[in-house]
């Protein structure tokens, strides 16, 4: 994810603006209750909320101020190791040596012993509910030589997703001066576990977790408590304060959510609360959540998997609909072509599941001025290493048109390639 994703778009419509600035002096006024006169926890407070799926970014407060992470910097630690997961460099079954320097970190941890071993997939767990510091140690060895030189690896890799103001010291996010980020790049670093490893966030919603017969409660109070709330991590040291990125998803719309400097862990989560119901009250006035219904219901065609409603191609009435091209095991689950000379496509993202892939098309299309409005829906489905990815694609477009739909997409901050007719070869297009 790019700097450019971040950027604040201007909304012209007058209800949408005085939402906006409804919703800036409410979380003035909600930051001053949260916080009361205490000089040192305002300094040290930080917020964000985002859309995830388009880096819109909703509300900030010192969003750019390079705070403590604490154990926020997990977060990092787990998406690397999702990363080597993905790559083949780790396996979940794999048993990891725990070292003397693992061993001897300070709690919190799982009390893991010098010598012993702990499989990738638990100490996966331990970071996820426990905040296990020695569980961080044990992953950082077994990507790097050092813990040291895997919190460089860490930087290095903040700096490729965007988070342009992170210094990584460790894995665990125990206290050091050089180790600091900022609200906006932990929200980055949110979304881009979400949409890069879909596969393995689904751990993060974990409310508890057993391991050698003791129960370990996940710190994210708002999982099983605040609607839609799914991930993702909490973090406290004395210097920086209750810290918490928070993912919440409802309908259509996902917001990540991200507080630094809470005084207490309770009142830290009533206030990212706050911020999150404001913020799907601010996006469903920008965005609804709205799946057009079609006005002929076309044919679906499912290729390596039975139809399901999570599955079906949405056309409009103007398109034609004709044979499919031959089935392929890992191809299309639905096609539907479009009016004849207009074979190009675009796509507007990759997800593990049907539904979230037509939310986006259906998002880009309330993006583009009817640009889009006799395109026809076109979920594609392929398998990764034995895992669905469903590609959000609309054909039924000139070259010249799939061109325009791109950059105006890419203009607000909406990732877009043009799928080339017959092969299905994704271009990239080239912003004015």
């Amino acid at each position: 994810m790019s700097d450019d994703t971040l950027q604040r778009r201007h909304v012209g419509d007058r209800s949408i603006t005085s939402l906006v600035k409804y919703f800036a002096v409410a979380m003035l006024l909600t930051t001053t209750l949260f916080f009361g006169t205490t000089s040192n926890s305002f300094a040290r407070y930080a917020s964000v909320v985002m859309d995830s799926r388009t880096g819109e970014v909703l509300f900030s407060r010192n969003a750019n101020k390079r705070l403590y992470p604490a154990s926020l910097t997990k977060i990092m630690t787990l998406y690397m190791t999702f990363d080597a997961l993905n790559r083949g460099k780790l396996k979940m079954n794999q048993k990891l040596k725990v070292s003397a320097r693992a061993a001897g970190q300070t709690p919190t941890k799982l009390g893991l012993k010098k010598g012993s071993y702990i499989t990738v997939k638990n100490a996966v767990l331990g970071l996820i509910t426990k905040s296990a510091n020695d569980a961080a140690t044990v992953l950082a060895e077994a990507m790097a030589p050092t813990e040291a030189a895997f919190a460089r690896q860490m930087t290095e890799k903040a700096r490729t997703i965007g988070m342009t103001r992170t210094s990584f010291r460790n894995a665990s996010g125990l206290p050091n001066r050089g180790q600091k980020s900022t609200a906006r790049d932990m929200a980055i670093l949110g979304a881009a576990l979400i949409h890069d490893f879909p596969k393995y966030y689904s751990y993060m919603s974990l409310q508890s977790f057993n391991y050698k017969g003791k129960n370990y409660k996940n710190h994210n109070n708002l999982l099983g408590k605040y609607a839609g709330a799914d991930g993702i991590k909490t973090g406290y040291i004395r210097a920086s304060g209750f810290n918490l990125v928070a993912s919440a998803k409802r309908g259509s719309n996902r917001l990540i959510g991200v507080v630094f400097g809470g005084r207490t862990a309770k009142s830290r989560d009533r206030h990212m609360q706050k911020l999150l119901d404001k913020g799907f009250t601010q996006i469903e006035a920008m965005h609804p959540t709205v799946i057009p219904l079609p006005s002929v219901r076309p044919q679906s065609i499912a290729y390596g998997a039975p139809h399901s409603e999570d599955v079906t191609t949405v056309a409009s009435a103007r398109q034609i609909v004709t044979p499919p091209k031959p089935a392929q095991p890992s191809d299309a689950v639905a096609a539907v072509t479009s009016t004849a000379g207009k074979q190009w496509g675009i796509q507007v993202g990759a997800f593990s599941r049907a539904a979230s892939a037509r939310d986006q098309l259906v998002k880009a299309k309330t993006l583009t001025n009817g640009m889009m409005e006799d395109a026809v829906y076109n979920i594609r489905r392929i398998v990764h290493d034995g895992t669905p990815i469903y590609r959000a694609q609309m054909k039924g477009f000139t070259k010249g048109e799939a061109n325009s739909v791109c950059r105006s997409l890419q203009r607000k901050s909406v990732s877009c390639f043009i799928v080339v007719p017959e092969t299905g070869d994704l271009m990239k297009v080239a912003q004015n």
